[in-house]
């Protein structure tokens, strides 16, 4: 995996610009004491020296701070990056002191006299040091993390009652309940137990589509019990035009997925092709080695252009997206249209 510096918070290349100069003067400090002040000759050369070499490391902190903000990026998991970057920043520093120290005696840096005390508190020094920088970083970028999650969390609710609308229109569509009634009119006379069944299968489809969006996630079981009363709607209206084929592990069956998603891809499928006897239209609802739910449809396109807005899967694709919980696949090829979807097992994604 690549390293992504982009982990690092915007607020950082301020916090650093702030502590850089406060950094080298700190330094040069230690390192010649008063003289460093008093002869401008000395604090031009030794701040241009020390600046030309401690920037660069000062930043290269970044590299190990970004690492692990890559590795660990939770909020939760703000004290094992805090704790490994202090280890690492305090070695890097503890480095870059020493080369100083012993590099300036070893050039003779003009009026420079090297002196243990004040290197040994150089290190100290630079420990607490580093420990403030990685707290402020850690705060910033915590308040940060915590900032993007309330704006998810704002989406999410937006998401939700924007498909709690949709469903709400999907309940009282005028299109779909005419459908519904003209087939139950011709079955009344010409078959009533027919006639019968279908009516208590579409009080089934409207009890769920009432009280779908009490819950933000259901069980893959209850979506199939629904997606059948449903299908058999469908199959009552259209006859040999359609077919359902389920194939789902029993290890799925308690998996979790956002309510109405089966319904949302099967009315997709109804919705753009020819539904014929002899042209039927075939969807496939099953689960692939992965354990991820697969639903799949021959394409044969109508001939007249279908208004669509996207709202179903794009409904789809932001919840999962929002809940965290893995990306949608979609493969439309010119004989199959297929949508791959991650089942949700445990609060985790398959």
């Amino acid at each position: 995996m690549g390293l992504k510096l982009n982990r690092f918070t915007k607020q950082d290349t301020w916090i650093a610009v702030g502590l850089v100069p406060a950094y080298i003067a700190f330094l040069n400090y230690m390192l010649f004491g008063e003289t460093y002040f008093r002869q401008l000759d000395t604090f031009l050369l030794a701040t241009l020296s020390t600046a030309v070499l401690w920037t660069p490391v000062y930043f290269l902190h970044a590299v190990p701070a970004a690492y692990l903000r890559d590795q660990y990026p939770a909020v939760r998991q703000t004290w094992i990056r805090l704790v490994l970057a202090l280890m690492i920043h305090i070695l890097m520093s503890s480095a870059i002191i020493s080369f100083l120290f012993y590099g300036y005696k070893w050039v003779r840096f003009p009026a420079y006299t090297f002196d243990a005390t004040r290197y040994y508190w150089t290190l100290l020094l630079s420990m607490i040091g580093n420990l403030i920088a990685n707290v402020i970083h850690e705060s910033v970028y915590t308040f940060e993390k915590w900032t993007e999650t309330l704006q998810q969390t704002e989406r999410l609710k937006k998401i939700n009652l924007q498909s709690r609308l949709e469903s709400l229109k999907q309940q009282v569509n005028p299109h779909f309940l005419f459908n519904s009634l003209n087939t139950l009119s011709s079955l009344i006379d010409n078959d009533p137990d027919k006639a019968e069944q279908f009516v208590e299968e579409l009080a089934s489809v409207y009890r769920y589509l009432l009280h779908t969006n009490e819950a933000e996630l259901t069980s893959l079981q209850t979506e199939l019990t629904f997606i059948n009363s449903y299908f058999h709607l469908l199959k009552t209206r259209y006859g040999n035009g359609i077919d359902l084929h389920v194939a789902i592990s029993d290890d799925f069956q308690a998996a979790q997925l956002p309510p109405l998603t089966l319904q949302m891809l099967v009315e997709n499928a109804v919705k753009h092709n020819i539904i014929l006897p002899d042209q039927p239209l075939s969807i496939r609802i099953e689960t692939d080695t992965n354990g991820r739910l697969v639903v799949a449809n021959n394409v044969q396109r109508k001939n007249s252009r279908v208004l669509s807005n996207g709202v179903g899967l794009a409904n789809i694709a932001t919840k999962y997206q929002l809940l965290g919980h893995g990306n949608l696949e979609i493969l439309d090829e010119p004989a199959a249209f297929t949508v791959t979807i991650p089942l949700i097992l445990n609060g985790s994604h398959s």
